[in-house]
């Protein structure tokens, strides 16, 4: 019997027993559906964390306080940046175009009968420059807010709509921690950076947060949360890292290991990237395990299947069919099923991508090897797992089959 005719015998047994056949697919549906969709999504927040990043121009160092097991094991990180460290990055660098310091930290802000819960960012007018910022009305923070420690604030777009609600919120006063601020500019908006909302923030002077709302925290000057840094060019970065660690440490006074870090928009993206490649790969092997699952399954059904036709095989065999005839016929109808169950989940798992890419900001989507793969894994299991029961039905004796009829 040649292998078209088997197939074509394959497929009217399977299609005989649909609900079985379904049945019998589920795992491998469940498996591949769960594996392409996990792919694909976490294709897609790596795409997006490079997105942003990228907008925040190629050019772009951050130094951070503590050390970087510090920074792992704690949430309490050292207070060693002060703002002091930023003016001397900007005089003493010269691969730095821009700096910019900030101090972070969430308060009540309110207007009349409107409250709301927001970050405050106490920071310099470099900001705009560095982090690519824009104002949509009105002003920024300027050097002079800074020497006199202004009550002035610039709103991110979602705070002002929050507060004003289409009121102009120029020359209004808002409270933050019950002290008042002058609204002097409204951002544009920015959209959101590795899920936190830039358009839901409140920018003030740097030295009017460090005196008004945060206190003095160092005995070294005005503690800043970290700084941002913009490099000449995107060649410079390499050197502006070098120069700016080099300056830190001396003015540290450093011997052992650093009490700061200084980190490339790469260098952040890179473990970024690590965490979202190994929670996708983690996601997969879980989602994986179905498969595994999926093809014991098949292999119990045609177990079973092989009990419920002895007297098919045995009839086949008196007719002179070969154990490489019956071996076939049970290892194609093993491999349909796994083959059909993989297309119908990679069907079902690329929807799962379209839909999670239409409903977020995330954008996902599948290469066509993954799906390629996932269908080959499938048509692998099948064959697998398909092997055995069709070995115990190429071995059945014809003469103790027929006896069942």
């Amino acid at each position: 019997m040649d292998l078209a005719e088997s197939l074509t015998m394959a497929v009217k047994t399977l299609t005989a027993n649909k609900l079985r056949s379904t049945l019998t697919m589920l795992g491998i549906i469940i498996g591949n559906s769960s594996v392409i969709a996990m792919i694909g999504i976490g294709q897609g927040a790596q795409r997006l964390a490079s997105d942003q990043f990228e907008s925040l121009g190629p050019n772009v160092l951050f130094v951070v306080p503590g050390t970087r097991e510090a920074r792992r094991t704690t949430f309490d990180l050292p207070r060693t940046l002060v703002l002091a460290d930023a003016d001397a990055i900007a005089e003493q660098v010269p691969s730095a175009q821009a700096v910019a310091a900030q101090i972070s930290s969430q308060y009540l802000i309110s207007y009349r009968g409107n409250n709301a819960n927001n970050q405050v960012i106490g920071t310099t007018p470099s900001f705009l420059e560095v982090r690519s910022f824009e104002v949509d009305r009105g002003r920024f923070i300027t050097s002079e807010d800074l020497d006199r420690n202004t009550r002035i604030a610039a709103l991110g777009a979602d705070v002002a709509e929050q507060l004003f609600d289409g009121e102009n919120p120029i020359g209004q006063q808002i409270r933050v921690r019950n002290v008042s601020f002058e609204v002097v500019g409204v951002m544009k908006a920015k959209g959101s950076f590795l899920g936190q909302n830039q358009d839901g923030s409140v920018y003030i002077p740097l030295t009017t947060m460090a005196n008004r709302l945060v206190g003095r925290t160092s005995p070294y000057g005005t503690e800043v949360s970290f700084i941002s840094i913009s490099a000449v060019d995107e060649a410079s970065v390499g050197a502006a890292q070098f120069q700016i660690r080099n300056l830190l440490r001396l003015r540290h006074k450093i011997t052992g290991e650093d009490d700061f870090a200084v980190d490339t928009q790469k260098d952040i993206l890179s473990i970024v990237g690590t965490i979202t490649g190994a929670l996708t790969l983690l996601l997969s092997a879980i989602a994986a395990i179905s498969l595994l699952v999926g093809g014991i399954g098949i292999m119990n059904i045609m177990l079973v299947s092989v009990s419920e036709r002895t007297q098919e095989i045995g009839l086949r065999k008196a007719i002179g069919a070969t154990q490489k005839d019956i071996l076939v016929q049970f290892v194609i109808e093993a491999v349909i099923l796994s083959a059909a169950g993989g297309v119908i989940g990679s069907a079902i798992g690329i929807g799962a991508v379209v839909l999670v890419g239409a409903l977020s900001p995330l954008q996902a989507a599948v290469s066509p090897v993954a799906i390629v793969m996932a269908v080959s894994v499938s048509g692998g299991i099948g064959l697998f797992f398909g092997v055995f029961p069709a070995r115990q039905a190429a071995k059945l004796d014809p003469i103790v089959a027929l006896r069942s009829i």
